[in-house]
């Protein structure tokens, strides 16, 4: 099987992380923290150590790290615990349903107005465009770190700058660059940081976090036990207890840390420079096939993520993509759960096949699914 699918879950899992998931279920299958025998105690021990590890890949404070159960979550507690009633919020036209129903549900409900930044390849045209899209009343700023349809990287560092001059908070939702492009939230102005475990950063499904650049309480969405404070019916104030009501996945959380020691041990550069180098000599191949549209420029490691939309000819992007998959090659076909993107780059009559690499491709398997498409 050639798997090109990296961008919805990165696969196979290093081998350290399904021992670390093994070594878990026997080891700190405890509810951390929350009894005072030794096993329990020990169990926290192991999850902080995860925050730290995170802490220390994308500069903040352990204590600033909370769990949840994927992005998706984290971008809600962001996006939510961040707004009042007349509120403005600007996000870009690159966004993933994770953040654009997020906002339109707070539009619908008459809580927020929001104005859409128009990604551009020219990074100062996308920031200007940013600056364009603030009014008086924004209050949040809300940009993914790189398309997960287009593979194409935003100027996170600049927008976040501009954010920082207007006090205005910058949430990150790096889903597709966390673990495989360096971030630093401290460099990038970044406020809020949300990231999936389970994607570029090696981790098992079901893992995912919200990281903040300083202490800050944000109105909750989720309520109940913390394991602290049990007496009080209100929520903690305290970080991380108050965005972690409810028993934490250990096991995941356990094997989200063996991927990023995975990752620390070869190096994000080293991975960063295999996957870009894949990307490229397919994107030089896909422009020599007849019929097959691109939809980005060449992909270089400071615009593009190892990612690549296109069509083939009149057939639709499902069935190249099932006809790819009767071949035993796994894309992507349709929208991607991001229709801005797609209305962005003029493909929502058709979508797109996406292929999507990881550090576990080859070269071998770039030159057999160029050979398989030619003849499709």
């Amino acid at each position: 099987m050639i798997y090109y699918d990296n961008s919805a879950t990165s696969y196979p899992k290093p081998w350290n992380v399904k021992q670390k998931i093994y070594e878990a279920i026997h080891l700190y299958s405890f509810n951390s923290g929350r009894g005072g025998y030794k096993a329990s105690l020990r169990a926290a021990e192991k999850i902080y150590s995860v925050r730290e590890k995170i802490a220390d890949m994308f500069c903040c404070d352990a204590e600033n790290v909370a769990f949840t159960k994927n992005c998706t979550e984290a971008l809600n507690i962001a996006i939510k615990g961040s707004v009042k009633k007349g509120s403005h919020i600007v996000i870009s036209s690159l966004e993933h349903n994770s953040v654009s129903r997020v906002i339109y549900k707070l539009f619908n409900d008459g809580i927020i107005d929001y104005s859409i930044a128009p990604f551009s390849f020219d990074k100062n045209e996308t920031v200007k465009n940013f600056e364009s899209a603030i009014t008086p009343e924004t209050a949040l700023v809300v940009c993914t770190a790189a398309s997960n349809a287009f593979g194409c990287l935003m100027p996170v560092r600049e927008i976040g700058a501009l954010c920082r001059k207007r006090n205005i908070r910058f949430v990150v939702d790096a889903a597709q660059s966390a673990g495989i492009y360096p971030i630093n939230m401290v460099k990038d102005n970044i406020d809020i940081l949300c990231a999936p475990g389970h994607k570029s950063l090696m981790g098992p499904m079901g893992t995912g976090f919200i990281a903040f650049r300083v202490k800050t309480v944000l109105k909750t969405i989720t309520e109940g036990g913390t394991g602290s404070n049990s007496l009080s019916f209100i929520q903690p104030l305290a970080l991380p207890d108050r965005y972690e009501s409810g028993t934490l996945n250990n096991i995941g959380i356990i094997g989200l840390g063996a991927g990023i020691d995975y990752i620390n041990n070869i190096g994000i550069d080293d991975m960063n420079y295999h996957e870009i180098k894949l990307i490229q000599l397919l994107y030089e191949a896909l422009s020599n096939i007849d019929g097959v549209k691109l939809y980005t420029p060449f992909p270089e490691s400071d615009s593009s993520l190892p990612v690549l939309s296109f069509n083939k000819g009149k057939t639709s992007s499902e069935e190249t993509a099932l006809m790819l998959s009767e071949k035993n090659i796994c894309t992507r076909a349709g929208y991607h759960c991001a229709p801005l993107a797609h209305e962005h780059f003029n493909t929502l009559d058709t979508g797109t096949v996406r292929v999507s690499l990881g550090w576990f491709n080859t070269q071998r398997e770039c030159e057999r699914f160029t050979n398989v498409l030619k003849l499709l």
